[in-house]
This record gives C-alpha cells, sequence and structure tokens, in this order.
C-alpha cells in the first residue's frame, strides 16, 4: 500500500509538471494602455521600449493624468485622436483670457518639432510688444489677421490682458502668428511680455476671446514599422532600448521581430524564456522521478 505522504507528493510534483508544460491562454504585454480615461496607443507610450522610438519620452502618466514632457515644462494631455492623428495639450503656466501668468517660454526638443510639432489651426498671440520688437519690424510679416479679429478686442474682452491698457491708455502692440516664430526666438527676443495659445481657429470668426479654447494641438504621423501585424498576434509595438529596432512585445519575457507566435521569427528574449521554461520543465520531471524510485 503507498505512503499517503508519497501520494500527495506524487500528485503534487504531477500538477507541477502539468503547470510548467502549459503556457498562459494568453500574453500579456509589458506594455500600458491607458493613463487615467486617456488611451495609449502606438505610436505613443508610457512605458520605456513601447510604442516608436521617434516618440520615447514623451509622455509620462502621473497617476490619473496624462502630460506631454518638453525642455520647457509639463503640459496636461487633454485628449488624443487616434484617427485625426492630433493630440491637445494645455499649458498649466500660460496666460489665458481669465488669468495672467508670469513671463513664459514653449520650448520643443529638435525631435518633438519635427514628428508632433503645433497644428496649423493653433495660433500664438504675442502679448504687450514693444514697439522695437522684430515682429512689428523685419520680420513684420510673421504676423497675420486671425479670423477677424484684433488686439483691441483681445485685451478689451479679456479680464487678465485689460492690465495692458493700464499704463498707456491704448493697447500696446500685439502680433497672432504660428509656432515657427516662437520655435525660432524667445520671448526676451521678440520683446513681448506674455504669449497665449489657441485652437480650432478656423471655427472662431464671430467669437469673443472668452469663449476661445486655450492650448496647443499637435500633430502627428504613424511610422510605418508593420506594427498592424504585431498587434493582429496579440503583442505590442515597441522597440530595442539600446538599438531602437522594432519589436513585437509578446510579453514581459517574451518578444519578436514581427508578430507573436512566429515561431521561425523569435527574438533573443523569447528564445530565453522557452530555455528556462524547458529546464524548469526538466528539474520538475527529475524531481518527480526521484520521489517514485527512492522514496
Amino acid at each position: 500500500m503507498q505512503h499517503p505522504l508519497k501520494h500527495h507528493l506524487t500528485l503534487t510534483l504531477l500538477a507541477l509538471i502539468l503547470l510548467s508544460h502549459f503556457p498562459p491562454a494568453s500574453p500579456v504585454t509589458p506594455c500600458r494602455t491607458v493613463c487615467g480615461t486617456t488611451a495609449i496607443n502606438y505610436p505613443f507610450s508610457i512605458d520605456d521600449g513601447c510604442g516608436a522610438p521617434q516618440y520615447r519620452s514623451m509622455l509620462n502618466c502621473t497617476g490619473t493624468e496624462l502630460f506631454f514632457m518638453t525642455t520647457s515644462g509639463r503640459y496636461k494631455v487633454q485628449s488624443i485622436d487616434y484617427n485625426k492623428q492630433t493630440m491637445v495639450v494645455y499649458d498649466p503656466a500660460m496666460s489665458t483670457c481669465s488669468i495672467l501668468q508670469p513671463h513664459h517660454d514653449f520650448v520643443m526638443t529638435d525631435v518633438e518639432s519635427v514628428v508632433i510639432p503645433p497644428s496649423s489651426d493653433t495660433v500664438f498671440a504675442l502679448l504687450n510688444c514693444s514697439i522695437d520688437s522684430p515682429v512689428l519690424n523685419r520680420y513684420k510679416n510673421l504676423c497675420f489677421n486671425f479670423s477677424g479679429h484684433s488686439c483691441d478686442e483681445l485685451y478689451g474682452g479679456c479680464n487678465a490682458f485689460r492690465v495692458f491698457r493700464s499704463f498707456t491708455n491704448s493697447s500696446p502692440p500685439c502680433c497672432f502668428t504660428g509656432y515657427d516664430t516662437v520655435k525660432y526666438m524667445s520671448m526676451n527676443i521678440l520683446d513681448c511680455s506674455h504669449y497665449t495659445s489657441f485652437i480650432n481657429v478656423d471655427g472662431l470668426k464671430g467669437i469673443g476671446p472668452a469663449d476661445w479654447v486655450y492650448g496647443m494641438k499637435l500633430s502627428y504621423a504613424v511610422p510605418d514599422t508593420g506594427c498592424g501585424r504585431c498587434t493582429r498576434s496579440g503583442g505590442a509595438c515597441g522597440y530595442d532600448t539600446e538599438t531602437g529596432v522594432m519589436m513585437c512585445l509578446c510579453s514581459t519575457s517574451m518578444n519578436a521581430t514581427r508578430e507573436c507566435g512566429s515561431n521561425g521569427d523569435i527574438g533573443s528574449g523569447q528564445k530565453l524564456a522557452l530555455r528556462t521554461k524547458f529546464h524548469a520543465f526538466a528539474l520538475v520531471v527529475g524531481a518527480f522521478i526521484y520521489f517514485v524510485i527512492f522514496i
């Protein structure tokens, strides 16, 4: 008659063998897909090695809030439209019609300026400019008419900007311009004390500045790296953090260069995981044989 303890150990080892032999039903990728209520899809990511390498470290998830990171600060992401390939961000340190903030520049890295610049329907308003400002002299062609709006309307219709009239009893110069102007010239060079920006400008004709949508709309392109093939196989698109080479992330320990479950296209991480599983399986089998024969 078999000893009860021996019988119990035999069943336990048999269960371990079965568990080690069969993989999980579905892979768990190492890439988070949501921050708060905002979906995080390719090409963006909030985990290093996920998404496209061009957008590396651009987004940061703090609790339930998503931020777009630049050299000049953290800009709260209000929405991402993956169909229109746009992202709306808001600068909490920027002056608006309702609040006047200290002097502040908006600065993007060279990579950000290329891959995710402000869209054409984002307008920057340079406020309280000196009469010696380059945008009022040599570079006055950088200023344009904005849906029939004027500096007087901006200074008169916004509580925060009325203070600029108090010094001279008249409206100081301002300039409606595009992103390239603030990209190449700081506020000190522009000789303007403040700026604000607003979006969806094509629909603001006849609407007062108190009702404008303040913020910046950024436009981006999705790199064509065959990501669809990876996601259809159950993986998440990512890249090697050292080389930047595109990879299909299949789990926290497995990856492939194109898609998950392709034996002919297994990456180094997946090979290591398979070797580890085999070694663990062999160890359990050996232990089982030892208990059956010698105990």
